[in-house]
């Protein structure tokens, strides 16, 4: 199902960026930017991963209690050990990139690394894991860096608008559209990738770090924190928000409408009611938490 949804999402895609060709170029700019697009497609399963790292100046991280859990939940997990980054931003947040489980990454900023406990810590390295075992990561990361190249076409529009107008008389309505539809479609991109797929990954990390009520309390810390926390990178970059644990951007006034990710009090309360379903979870205490 994955691959089905890659394939729609390049083909959707790819015909934006003919569209937006026509409309600057008439025939001659469809091509061209088909082209593009075809070499950005190439480009995006193959470096994809790479591309949104260096966007976000993720540093490898060799050793240390990070590599370390990571190391462990992937063993539990059955997964290869994948590599690890460090984002130098104070907004808590994470995501997992890569086109397979054999080419993965998970990145984690250090506003994470300083807001949560390590068994809240582990909740979350777990869900990008999930992320990775359910190949959510190959069209989270192609989609992010083909909307963010369609992105690029709206700013190529903005000063070469015109070229066409001779063969068109359209130059300036080609323009208002190209500006426009650059932020609509990666909005569609956002809603291509399913909301389910944070709630399978919630499922999954608790599974694998044997702990929901710790992934629950990182969900409702991050959140917390994110919405106070600007991520400048993200900010200009909003495509890429649907590859967070939690929605990066401090701009929510179509959040309900268009989030792409489910309201973070109702994954809680799954979390909480995956835990109730667990053996032995009668032994709760008062707090609502148990002993670990």
């Amino acid at each position: 199902m994955n691959t089905l949804k890659t394939y729609i999402l390049l083909a959707g895609l790819m015909a934006l960026f003919g569209g937006a060709g026509y409309l600057l170029g008439g025939p001659a700019g469809m091509i061209m930017a088909l082209i593009l697009g075809a070499v950005m497609n190439a480009l995006a399963y193959w470096n994809a991963d790479k591309m949104v790292l260096a966007m976000y100046g993720a540093q490898p991280v060799k050793s240390g209690r990070l590599v370390e859990i990571v190391a462990e939940l992937a063993d539990r997990a059955n997964l290869p050990m994948p590599k690890v980054y460090m984002i130098e931003t104070d907004q808590p947040n994470a995501f997992a990139t890569g086109r397979n489980p054999s080419h993965a990454a998970v990145a984690v900023t250090r506003g994470i690394m300083n807001l949560l406990n390590e068994h809240e810590l582990r909740g979350v390295l777990a869900h990008e894991l999930t992320h990775v075992k359910n190949r959510d990561t190959l069209t989270m990361t192609i989609t992010a860096t083909l909307a963010g190249a369609l992105s690029t076409l709206a700013n190529f529009a903005m000063f070469f608008g015109g070229a066409g107008r001779r063969e068109r008389g359209a130059g300036p309505i080609a323009t208002l559209l190209m500006i426009l539809l650059a932020p609509i479609a990666a909005m569609l991109v956002q809603l291509a990738i399913s909301r389910t797929r944070e709630y399978e990954a919630d499922r999954g990390g608790a599974e694998i770090s044997g702990d929901p009520l710790a992934l629950a309390d990182a969900l409702k810390k991050i959140e917390a924190a994110a919405g106070q926390t600007p991520n400048i990178v993200a900010e200009h970059h909003p495509a890429t928000a649907h590859m967070f644990i939690i929605n990066p951007l401090s701009g929510r006034t179509m959040d309900h409408l268009f989030s792409t990710h489910p309201n973070t009090q109702n994954r809680v309360l799954a979390l909480r009611e995956m835990f109730y379903k667990l053996p032995g979870s009668s032994y709760k205490n008062p707090g609502g938490r148990y002993a670990v």
